[in-house]
């Protein structure tokens, strides 16, 4: 036979706690969700460019030294693109005019993809001594030094949100202490233990807690897919990058279970110093 609850959240308590918490979680989704889609954004962005390198020789004196060094180890690169001076007019053209002039300043370009890191580190030793060697990846460590801020501010928020659930559990344990304190003079005279008057709170918050980060969570969802949907309608850079996947979404899933867990276990804390100041 189900045992029935001593006592009870008010109603403006239960539907203050709901509120409060659906909001919570519903920024705590968002939070570990942008951080999550950023984190895999600068992991698709680095193993997209780490073996890709520029290679820029301004003197006309070393293009051909340049050129055979590249040539003589051809078997060591995947892809290799010379850009021509057609092209290099047609990037600099919106910056820079001059007509036939332009062409006398343009220095000297290939884009080169590698086989594998230790070829590219060989070479670029080798090209450095006559031209500028730049690999993408240092070329764009602003943009994945940029999207690391990001995650750390998604987590800080994630872990303001986190201890404001935290209050607010701990705010309702103890005003609902205060509110029944003669039911719980009354449990104490028959002999009730303090783990049983524990129970009894961490039976309401724990329903009160799975309702509130299901609404949370089924409203961050569609947000957080749009926002991810709109960064790669941008169509440039490291916003294109982001993304969940499988297990992103599996440790997004899990943060409303954590929270729920959370909220158990702060109110059973926080109901059981009270009783033993009580």
């Amino acid at each position: 036979m189900k045992k029935p609850t001593v006592f009870s959240l008010v109603r403006e308590q239960s539907v203050f706690m709901t509120a409060i918490m659906s909001l919570l979680t519903f920024l705590a989704v968002l939070a570990l969700g942008i951080a999550l889609s950023i984190g895999t954004g600068v992991m698709r962005w680095n193993s997209q460019w780490e073996l890709f390198a520029t290679v820029q020789v301004v003197n006309p004196d070393y293009i051909d030294k340049t050129k055979k060094i590249i040539t003589d180890n051809t078997d060591k690169i995947k892809t290799l693109n010379e850009i021509s001076t057609e092209q290099m007019t047609d990037l600099m053209s919106p910056w820079i005019s001059g007509g036939g002039v332009l062409k006398n300043y343009l220095p000297k370009m290939w884009e080169i993809e590698f086989k594998n890191a230790d070829d590219m580190k060989i070479i670029g030793e080798q090209i450095s001594k006559n031209a500028r060697f730049l690999t993408h990846a240092s070329a764009l460590k602003s943009s994945t030094g940029a999207g690391w801020k990001m995650i750390l501010m998604s987590s800080f928020i994630l872990i303001l949100t986190l201890g404001a659930i935290g209050i607010c559990i701990s705010y309702i344990a103890r005003n609902t202490a205060m509110l029944h304190r003669r039911e719980l003079e009354i449990l104490n005279q028959i002999g009730a233990s303090d783990n049983f008057v524990a129970r009894q709170m961490q039976t309401i918050v724990a329903k009160i807690s799975a309702t509130a980060t299901t609404i949370g969570f089924i409203v961050a969802t569609p947000v957080l897919l749009l926002i991810i949907s709109t960064a790669h309608s941008t169509r440039v850079g490291l916003m294109a990058m982001l993304g969940l996947s499988g297990a992103g979404w599996f440790i997004l899933f899990l943060l409303p279970v954590a929270i729920v867990i959370f909220s158990i276990w702060t109110t059973r804390r926080t109901t059981i110093k009270i009783l033993q100041n009580t």
